[in-house]
């Protein structure tokens, strides 16, 4: 009998239904441990909700948590379906740190080739961004924009320490932004590429398992 401990699990939160019935439908046998999808529902508070009783389970107690689903990207020349891989993410209540930044754009490049992976700071808003709000948020640094994602992570960090990280596939640029939350364009391209990006955060989560040298 094996005396090492069970695995760490991994937690990867989404808001929105299509976004979960995406990713519970991608490739999920790479799995190292267990893998817990939750489906937050839309905005910080539901997000910072959802979270705080998760993590309370014992199951999930000491779980990695991986904040994912679409985004809004804000800097030009930004395309349907290209990821955003945050190396922080920020909201009025502070920034957290995000782990494993470069393995993820490493693994994203190599299943997804051909998709722009781009990285930098993701922010959050409690609404969806348009027009002159999109510039002054590109302006303070952050490449990316989405309701849920750093409030998932603080909340997650809040919790205990963990390992914690963020990918999203842009949706809306500032050349095409969303008319309501809807009516995606190009979301079948983003959605298609979300449905592929499970084995990215498989590997994640398996670095984190390693034995630290």
């Amino acid at each position: 009998m094996s005396n090492q401990p069970a695995p760490a699990p991994l937690l990867i939160a989404c808001a929105l239904g299509i976004e979960h019935l995406a990713l519970r439908t991608g490739d999920r046998s790479g799995a190292d441990g267990p893998v817990t999808f939750v489906r937050t529902g839309m905005g910080p508070r539901a997000a910072e909700r959802s979270l705080t009783g998760h993590l309370a389970e014992p199951a999930l107690a000491e779980a990695a948590v991986l904040a994912t689903g679409f985004c809004a990207g804000l800097a030009p020349g930004m395309h349907p379906g290209d990821l955003v891989v945050a190396e922080e993410t920020r909201d009025p209540r502070g920034s957290v740190a995000c782990l494993g930044t470069e393995l993820l754009v490493k693994e994203l490049a190599r299943i997804l080739p051909g998709r722009t992976v781009h990285t930098g700071p993701l922010t959050g808003s409690d609404h969806v961004v348009r027009g002159t709000e999109r510039s002054d948020l590109r302006a303070t640094g952050a490449i990316a924009v989405d309701m849920e994602s750093a409030a998932t992570l603080l909340s997650a960090v809040r919790a205990g320490e963990r390992p914690v990280a963020a990918v999203r596939v842009v949706v809306d640029t500032p050349e095409h932004e969303l008319v309501r939350i809807g009516t995606v364009r190009g979301g079948i391209s983003a959605l298609r590429v979300l449905r592929r990006v499970l084995p990215a955060f498989f590997e994640w989560h398996r670095s984190l398992l390693l034995p630290r040298r």
